[in-house]
């Protein structure tokens, strides 16, 4: 009982970090009804951040790309992450912000002309489809140097933050780093272009494109990730579900957090465990029930 005691105390703590009394009050009113302290746990680490504290972190965001829109015209800027379907689990939160180069895309040329030289291929897409791919085929292909560009763009990033914030990490080659110390909030920056695979192009991109981070140690694109169609993901599956499944992902993520061992899953990968689940099996679930959900 003890033990659940401090792990009470501790995700408590995570949630609100500046001692909120209203959101202290919260907690408790919650927890009426709740007999043991191990209740109270499951319940609490499957509770939503308060609205404040991922305010707060989407602002810290916000200055980031107002200092970044002045000098960066050729951009396009995009949260990722776990704020943006409010599976976060801590109250001071940091925050994924990518700068996406327009100068450029990359898209699945191979994929596409697969589809387009077959005729079995052809017959597995409406002929709408079939043309969005052959126009991707007719577009100009781009004649500046798309990592050059890259580079630029991440050098730009780091000039104008380090001439910004006292604190500025520039050591990550995928990443940099900012704290803003008035609303104690880090926010790290990625420099990023965009790619379409087959999937993207016949959806008319949007939240089906994907990203390629820029690897400045490196100097080339890492391997492609899909953030805007796993936020789209997460965000529908959470409203038909009533919240239920992001329940079940900040209850994975508090359990990583408080256990001690070395658990070796991300978010991502606590996220696709959780889609992956039918919701037959948790439509109507208490939050009690999840548990079992997720431990059969």
């Amino acid at each position: 009982m003890n033990e659940y005691s401090t792990l009470v105390t501790s995700a408590q703590w995570r949630q609100n970090p500046e001692r909120d009394a209203l959101i202290e009050r919260k907690f408790f009113s919650d927890s009426i009804g709740d007999k043991y302290d191990v209740q109270k746990y499951i319940k609490l680490a499957m509770n939503e951040v308060d609205e404040k504290y991922t305010q707060k972190t989407l602002q810290a965001g916000e200055r980031v790309k107002i200092h970044l829109q002045r000098e960066q015209t050729w951009a396009t800027y995009k949260y990722q992450g776990s704020v943006m379907t409010k599976t976060h689990i801590k109250g001071y939160s940091d925050i994924d912000l990518l700068t996406i180069c327009d100068k450029f895309y990359s898209w699945d040329s191979s994929g596409v002309n697969k589809i387009l030289d077959s005729i079995t291929e052809k017959q597995r897409f409406y002929q709408t489809q079939i043309d969005k791919l052959q126009y991707e085929k007719t577009l100009d292909s781009y004649k500046g140097d798309s990592l050059d560009d890259l580079r630029s763009m991440r050098l730009t990033n780091e000039r104008v933050l380090q001439n910004t914030y006292d604190i500025c990490d520039i050591s990550n080659p995928k990443a940099i780093m900012i704290t803003n110390q008035d609303l104690h909030r880090d926010v790290d920056i990625v420099t990023s272009s965009w790619y379409d695979d087959v999937q993207s192009i016949i959806s008319d991109k949007g939240d089906f494109r994907g990203v390629q981070i820029y690897n400045k140690d490196n100097h080339l694109k890492e391997s492609t990730d899909f953030p805007f169609l796993s936020i789209k993901r997460i965000n529908e599956r959470g409203s038909s579900t009533h919240g239920r499944i992001k329940k079940m992902i900040r209850f994975l993520k508090t359990l990583k957090a408080d256990s001690n061992q070395d658990v070796k899953l991300n978010s991502f990968e606590i996220n696709a465990i959780c889609y992956n689940i039918p919701t037959t099996e948790y439509d109507d679930a208490t939050y009690l029930q999840l548990v079992i959900v997720l431990y059969l």
